[in-house]
């Protein structure tokens, strides 16, 4: 081989060397950095909560999520914090994300209560059901029974009889359907109304309209009225009710 062609694959060989070395350093030195990252990661410092509350607290977010933070900013699970604080019953929906480098932030929206759904839960206007550890503070909320997985149902009906009770200045407090699907209402001044099982909307609008021959006192002494009868109602009085003059009523021009 020739002079030159021996200082030309020096000089190669020693590139292809320099080379190597530079890249076994790159290598190196930035698998130290960025591999071990989450064996490194930023404690959990801040727990940011964010939300209008009404029933549920701050604190009581904080508390279920804090043995859940304990790791770092990495290694933290997120979709089971977001499961934890749903799990919550006052809790609609949340959304949860990790901001860097060391905080929680967690934005909760509360349920709004609709009705009271039998004697222990409440059901928002979308028919979510939920029982919340107390519901004292509802007692003056519609209460509402009737059979499972039917709740929706059950609030667009009482929200058509709501109307048609409104018309006379009436409140309703308590709807019940049963399992054979007849409809029972109490309203807010104790009266309660029997429906039965057919035509049950059509029934009621009728006894209302009826109630216009009639003085308020006269109405107010009514005990319940059952409106399962094809051509007419019964009514049953209260105990200390007046006797009520009902030929008068009938020909109120007659005298």
């Amino acid at each position: 081989m020739s002079k030159v062609g021996q200082k030309t694959l020096l000089i190669g060989l020693m590139i292809f060397s320099l080379l190597g070395f530079i890249g076994y350093e790159f290598v190196v030195k930035w698998h130290v950095k960025l591999l071990p990252m989450k064996s490194i990661s930023h404690p959990i410092k801040y727990v940011r909560v964010e939300g209008v509350f009404q029933y549920l607290s701050k604190n009581e977010v904080q508390a279920v999520v804090q043995p859940l933070v304990m790791s770092g900013f990495f290694e933290v699970d997120i979709q089971e914090i977001q499961a934890t604080v749903a799990s919550l019953p006052w809790v609609d929906s949340v959304n949860v994300k990790r901001i860097w480098p060391d905080a929680i932030d967690i934005k909760v929206f509360e349920k709004k209560p609709f009705a009271r759904w039998g004697e222990n839960s409440l059901i928002t206007e979308r028919g979510t059901i939920f029982t919340p550890p107390q519901i004292e503070a509802f007692v003056n909320m519609t209460l509402v029974h009737g059979p499972d997985m039917q709740q929706i149902k059950l609030l667009e009906i009482m929200k058509g009889i709501r109307l048609a009770l409104a018309d006379q200045s009436m409140e309703l407090s308590e709807f019940y359907i049963n399992d054979r699907d007849a409809w029972k209402i109490k309203l807010s001044n104790n009266l309660e109304i029997l429906l039965g099982r057919n035509e049950q909307l059509k029934k009621l609008q009728k006894f209302l309209r009826t109630l216009e021959v009639l003085k308020q006192e006269q109405i107010e002494q009514m005990a319940l009225v059952d409106l399962r009868y094809p051509n007419g109602y019964a009514v049953s009085w209260k105990t200390e009710s007046l006797e009520i003059d009902w030929k008068s009523i009938a020909n109120p021009n007659n005298q």
